[in-house]
């Protein structure tokens, strides 16, 4: 009963905020790939390009709540480089300091898009009007295709 609220308030939120992020790296392109640099992400120009792309878009996307699954797989990948670069120090201590990990900045938003990823974007969203318009198989309340 609240799965698509509470999948809509998480969409319009982090989507909100990945288009941030990512409008932040389009307009300061020369200010990120110093940093990427320092970080060691190779060819960080591009990777500056492509992260924007991935955050700005996929954040858009997901606000909307179109194509959303799909465009989880690019912005959980640009999380995870995050962590990996980064909050290199928060992902080594996942295991002996768990809250250093979850404060981490990446952490919530890559939640977000694999809650997103796993269930759908929920009942308020681009995506389930498509289904509804394109599919054979009647959909239930929440979003779902009925047995």
């Amino acid at each position: 009963m609240l799965q698509s609220p509470l999948l809509l308030a998480m969409r319009l939120w982090w989507g909100w905020s990945f288009m941030g992020t990512g409008w932040a790296k389009l307009t300061h392109h020369g200010d990120f790939v110093g940093q990427f640099a320092e970080w060691g992400i190779p060819f960080p120009s591009l990777n500056v390009w492509a992260a924007a792309g991935a955050e700005w878009l996929g954040g858009l996307c997901l606000l909307v709540g179109f194509a959303s699954r799909l465009m989880c797989i690019p912005l959980s990948i640009t999380m995870i480089v995050a962590y990996l670069t980064a909050e290199r120090e928060a992902l080594n201590r996942l295991f002996n300091d768990p809250d250093k990990f979850t404060s981490a900045t990446p952490f919530l938003f890559l939640l977000t898009v694999l809650i997103v990823l796993a269930f759908g974007p929920g009942a308020f969203s681009i995506d389930r009007l498509l289904a509804r318009k394109f599919s054979q198989v009647p959909l239930n309340e929440s979003g779902r295709m009925r047995d």
